[in-house]
């Protein structure tokens, strides 16, 4: 069911589509759109829209005086936006909005989260610098293909049943949209020949996953990228359904044949998970390839990386973000030499590694996934960095486990997950007592969340700068400074 404007009230409810005009941009690239009632504006959020856009949207809550939903389809373009020659993503709402504009989104958005969430009136005083991508287009080093048996058409904007790959229709698990050519996102090479591949997939006579049924055979096909040397580390992620009829030599060598040099391992998976949200990364894995990591270099010193370990995305950017974080790690702390500094959540390793082969100080990181500190402790003894230490566990565990580094600690990192830090890991990072912590984070919300503790237990924010590491999406990270 669809409204027409003007709407009443009563027509939104759960489930139905409504059609509004977006008039501003909150946190998180939350359209807003306004309702004139009796009792005042009724809001509508849409996520991924922007000022000037007129959108379907499924309302998913109501409340009061606000209502979320869900985005449908977009039905008039903003004036605002600019066709960019790519194939629009549903992971790149901005595409067509130029960059100066996106960063004025992001910048506004932010700084109001941190006034409204913690409290910081003077926020723009200590705000240090935005820092912009490097590069706009082509920027991602990983990215993860989906297959289905339910595709959607982007010309006719209908569903089809068959065999598709590409990435998910906006607001469903279930329905894949084709990936034709260059999202202008990742590597343009392989994007092109994605197809390609979908081609010699769906010759093979195996099904794509079909996921209301929970049956199918090809699953996943997720890329990394080295800027290094620009190689790429690809895996296939597939069922046990049928697998005698798949025939991996083939697969190998068409791939080899496809990509040349540039193919530095090739993996496949088995993924029997039928869980709505199963995750690529689970599953025994195989080298069909190759090696199963790439190299790359940030701030002169190389990492290995596998595929299931945590590595920026954006590495060019990443080098800017340790440079900042690194900077507020040493702003006026001349005791970092004598102390130890406390790398939380350090995946691979890179801030800590950075942090050690700049100071004398002991560095200890500390992680959840083992294979991250794996590529953590061999990047550390290939880069002859002797003063740092990985372990691989629980955050908030390890904190207990290890006390008597309470009140040693001058410096603590922090860069937690999207979710942020848990409530009880924060008051154990608090009660270690470190003069400094660098709190970086992939959401400035929970951030802001979580400042309102720190100021509680006596630290001050000194700084705060914004990192684009995402361009065309509503994605922004920030790095801040806290002393005691």
């Amino acid at each position: 069911m669809v409204f027409q404007k003007p709407m009443e009230l009563a027509e939104i409810k759960r489930g139905n589509i409504i059609e509004v005009k977006i008039t501003d941009v909150a946190f998180g690239g939350k359209g807003i759109a306004k309702i004139a009632t009796e009792q005042g504006d009724f809001v509508v959020f849409v996520p991924n829209t922007f000022t000037g856009q007129q959108v379907s949207a499924r309302v998913v809550k109501k409340r009061k005086k606000h209502a979320e939903c869900k985005l449908v389809e977009i039905l008039e373009k903003s004036d605002l936006e600019k066709n960019a020659p790519y194939q629009p993503i549903s992971g790149a709402p901005y595409v067509n909005l130029p960059i100066e504009i996106q960063k004025e989104f992001k910048y506004n958005s932010c700084i109001n989260i941190y006034k409204r969430i913690a409290k910081v009136a003077n926020i723009e005083e200590l705000f240090d610098e935005y820092i912009e991508s490097p590069e706009v287009w082509h920027y991602r080093n990983k990215m993860e293909y989906s297959f289905s048996a339910i595709g959607y058409d982007l010309e006719k904007k209908e569903e089809f049943d068959g065999f598709a790959l590409g990435f998910k229709k906006r607001g469903t698990w279930w329905i894949v949209e084709n990936l034709e050519k260059d999202s202008g996102i990742f590597d343009k090479e392989f994007e092109d020949k994605l197809k390609e591949i979908r081609i010699f997939c769906i010759n093979s006579g195996l099904p794509a996953w079909h996921p209301p049924k929970k049956i199918g055979f090809f699953r996943y096909l997720v890329v990394r990228k080295s800027y290094k040397t620009n190689q790429l580390l690809i895996k296939l992620v597939t069922s046990d359904t049928n697998i005698e009829n798949f025939d991996f030599t083939a697969f190998t060598n068409f791939m080899t044949n496809l990509f040349g040099n540039r193919l530095a391992g090739l993996l496949h998976t088995i993924n029997n998970d039928i869980g709505d949200n199963a995750q690529s990364r689970l599953g025994d894995e195989t080298l069909l390839y190759g090696k199963p990591v790439i190299e790359e270099d940030l701030l002169g010193l190389n990492f290995e990386i596998s595929m299931q370990s945590f590595f920026q995305t954006n590495p060019k950017c990443a080098e800017l973000l340790y440079n900042k974080t690194v900077e507020y790690a040493l702003e006026n702390n001349d005791k970092i030499n004598d102390g130890v500094v406390m790398d939380l959540f350090c995946g691979t390793g890179t801030i800590g590694q950075i942090i050690a082969s700049k100071t004398s100080a002991k560095v200890i990181g500390v992680d959840i996934v083992k294979d991250a500190i794996e590529n953590a402790k061999e990047n550390a003894i290939k880069n002859n960095i002797k003063n740092v230490e990985f372990f691989a566990s629980d955050v908030n565990k390890f904190l207990y486990e290890y006390p008597e580094y309470q009140n040693k600690i001058d410096t603590i990192i922090l860069d937690p997950p999207r979710a942020g830090i848990s409530g009880k890991a924060l008051r154990r990072v608090i009660e270690l007592n470190a003069n400094h912590i660098v709190y970086v984070s992939c959401n400035p919300s929970t951030q802001a969340r979580d400042m309102e503790e720190l100021f509680a237990a006596g630290y001050q924010l000194q700084k705060l700068s914004l990192v684009d590491q995402f361009p065309h999406t509503a994605h922004v990270e920030a790095i801040a400074l806290f002393t005691k």
